[in-house]
């Protein structure tokens, strides 16, 4: 028995007039229909509520640790000021893909131009990348202030501080311009219809009629390069905290100074780990469920953003004891 196409099956989620222009000539399409989550189109209400949710702590969270960096002066160092980096760049991922993933929830609003596709593949696959650079200068700082603290200020200075997170940005910037670059070139024949929430750079490119192994080839360099040089440097600096522990007299200072680590390795789990699932359930799990593997890249990209205020606002002290003054003040 022929297979049914899949532009076909989904025929029915769409306008009429929509599937009648965008179901007959797939030849370079002008836009792409965003299903979002395949196999739970009925249940796409209800999981717009933790998304929405989501969102919400987000920016509220995020925005909150920039108001308190930027309202305390005894926090103008370089911790924090990779934290606000940080912050910003958790905001402008999780704004890339919610918006037009609650507007396909709720408005069954699932057009998007094709340059458009475009550019949000790109600030999607960025902005994590540029998100790990900033974990691993974190890293950088706790190795400079545990093992070198008496130059702590002298290094990381407010000028290296500033080419560091220009060389974080640039390094995303880089790296993943070829995604969308290459996507440009393919010529588009099979569909037009993207099995996803947001325009992710394989389920995309797995749309073109031409072979696209530079372009995987090309996801798997980037993904291999990033996560192992960026999980080397942590390692070699967590190494050498370690040591700097270690050799410190007594188990209390021991303690003091482990924990001001424990927030950053916290960060470090939560975004390694969602991330990893991903990669695994899109590498290797041919037989995973479509909706689970679009789940998973949503857990990937919007999870980690939603823990990181959340760890660094209870688990760093000083930033907690300006959040009791915040609200103690508001309260009274």
């Amino acid at each position: 028995m022929q297979e049914t196409p899949l532009c076909l099956r989904v025929g029915h989620l769409l306008p009429s007039s929509m599937s009648d222009s965008n179901t007959t000539d797939f030849t370079n399409p002008s836009t792409f229909i965003l299903l979002g989550v395949p196999g739970l189109e009925a249940a796409h209400v209800w999981i717009s509520i933790p998304f929405c949710a989501l969102y919400t702590i987000v920016i509220l969270g995020n925005f909150t640790i920039l108001f308190i960096m930027k309202r305390e002066t005894s926090l103008h160092e370089p911790m924090y000021y990779f934290l606000c980096m940080l912050a910003i760049t958790d905001v402008l991922q999780t704004t890339s893909i919610l918006p037009k993933t609650l507007s396909i929830f709720w408005f069954n609003s699932r057009e998007i131009d094709f340059s458009a596709c475009l550019t949000q593949m790109y600030f999607i696959h960025c902005l994590p990348v540029m998100a790990s650079g900033i974990i691993v200068a974190l890293a950088f700082d706790r190795y400079v202030a545990i093992c070198d603290p008496l130059r702590h200020s002298t290094i990381l200075t407010n000028p290296v501080v500033a080419k560091i997170g220009l060389a974080v940005g640039l390094r995303g910037g880089v790296l993943i311009l070829p995604f969308p670059f290459l996507a440009r070139q393919r010529p588009y024949c099979r569909s037009n219809i993207i099995p996803h929430t947001h325009c992710d750079h394989l389920a995309v490119v797995k749309l073109a009629c031409a072979d696209i192994r530079v372009s995987s080839y090309y996801g798997l360099f980037v993904a291999f390069m990033v996560m192992g040089l960026d999980m080397c440097f942590i390692t070699v600096s967590y190494i050498q905290i370690l040591r700097a522990i270690f050799s410190l007299p007594t188990k209390d200072s021991r303690l003091k100074t482990f924990r001001t680590c424990g927030s950053h390795l916290c960060v470090i789990l939560v975004s390694c780990i969602p991330a990893l699932f991903s990669f695994l359930s899109h590498r290797i799990g041919h037989n995973v469920p479509l909706h689970f593997n679009v789940l998973m890249t949503n857990i990937y990209l919007l999870v980690p953003p939603l823990l990181k205020p959340i760890i660094y606002g209870v688990g760093t002290k000083h930033i907690w004891d300006r959040l009791l003054q915040l609200f103690t003040c508001k309260g009274t």
